[in-house]
Order: structure tokens, then sequence, then C-alpha cells
């Protein structure tokens, strides 16, 4: 059943949907931590891009970010980026108590330059705790140093998938060239354990 009779009722949906748009309004008049000065425009994807920084996890710290300002992560390859999506997503499967789920998601490629704070060779460094208690909480302490410092971001050994390497860009200007690749979807049969597929 759809959700609209005509385009004048999306359109209705649509001004109603942006109302409440957290990447809207902080590209009109900021939101949280984040200025709209900061914020990208007339690049492709730039809503992608934006909207990394304006939706953040309510009440709550990410790695490298506080509960008021986004942040781009990014891995160096799919498997990575799998493993992190797939780990968060089982995390909030589980706060919902229900492990039946089906999701799809479109890779975003991206090129980054500048000067980022390299924890690859630090594995034992507090901010990549697998505890959020102790990771975010430090993890957050580098980013802010980093932002303070003027540094574009955080690369740094992921925590999820033993091989792989993550990056966390600090400004959306920091992201460039965006581009999308492959899609996969991630499939939840009842239990934390999920499967992966290209599709």
């Amino acid at each position: 059943m759809p959700l609209v009779d005509d385009a004048a009722e999306l359109d209705l949906l649509a001004e109603i949907e942006g109302a409440t748009s957290g990447r809207l309004i902080a590209e009109e008049r900021g939101l949280g931590g984040l200025s709209p000065d900061e914020l990208v425009h007339g690049v492709p994807h730039a809503r992608f891009i934006n909207a990394s920084f304006a939706y953040t996890k309510p009440r709550a710290v990410m790695r490298f970010n506080p509960a008021d300002r986004g942040a781009w992560y990014a891995a160096l390859g799919l498997e990575t980026c799998i493993a992190e999506v797939g780990h968060h997503l089982t995390l909030a499967l589980a706060d919902v108590g229900d492990f039946n789920a089906v999701v799809e998601y479109g890779e975003m490629l991206a090129s980054m330059s500048g000067v980022f704070v390299d924890l690859r060779e630090l594995a034992d460094h507090p901010a990549l705790d697998s505890d959020p208690a102790t990771g975010y909480a430090e993890g957050n302490a580098v980013a802010a140093r980093a932002r303070a410092d003027g540094h574009n971001g955080v690369i740094y050994p992921s925590v999820r998938h033993t091989s792989g390497t993550c990056v966390a860009a600090l400004w959306p200007n920091v992201v460039q060239s965006v581009v999308q690749g492959a899609m996969v979807r991630l499939t939840w049969s009842g239990n934390p354990e999920y499967v992966w597929e290209p599709i």
C-alpha cells in the first residue's frame, strides 16, 4: 500500500520528514557540536557525508565522536567495514531483543588526505579497548585533541576485524570524491551471528 496518493502528498510528506531531519537541521542552523559552516555542499553525495556528522547515537559517544557530533567512519577494506557495521547492528538488535533482520548496505568509497593521528602501531592504546567504557572515553579524548590540533582524523587498527584498518574523519570536508561501491546484505536468523553476501 503506497504512503501517498499523488505528488502533492509526497511533497507534504517530504516536508514533514525534513522538519525533524537532523541532517537538514544541521545544514540550516547547526546541530549539537556541529556548525552549518562545517558541512559540505555541491559535492557528490554531500547528503551522506553530512548525515554521518549530523546523526549520532542519542546520548552516547562512539569511539572517536561525542554524542553531539558525528564522524565519517570508514575502513580500508570491505570485510572490515562489514565486521564493524555488523557488530554495531548486532548490538542494536540485542537492544530490541530480536535477532531477525535483513539489512542491505551500499559501500561508499571516498578519498581523504591530510594529517591523521596514527594508532596503527599502538594496538594496546586505551582508545582501542573493546570495552566501550574504556575505549570510547579514551578515543574521544584522542579525537578532541586531534580536532584542537587541526588534524583531519584518526587511522587505527580495527577492533572488530583483526587484520583491518579503520579511519575516522573528524571534519566533513575531509571526505572527498565519494562514489558508491558494492552492495551487500547482512542477515540475522534468530541469533547474534550474521551472514553477509554481495548483492
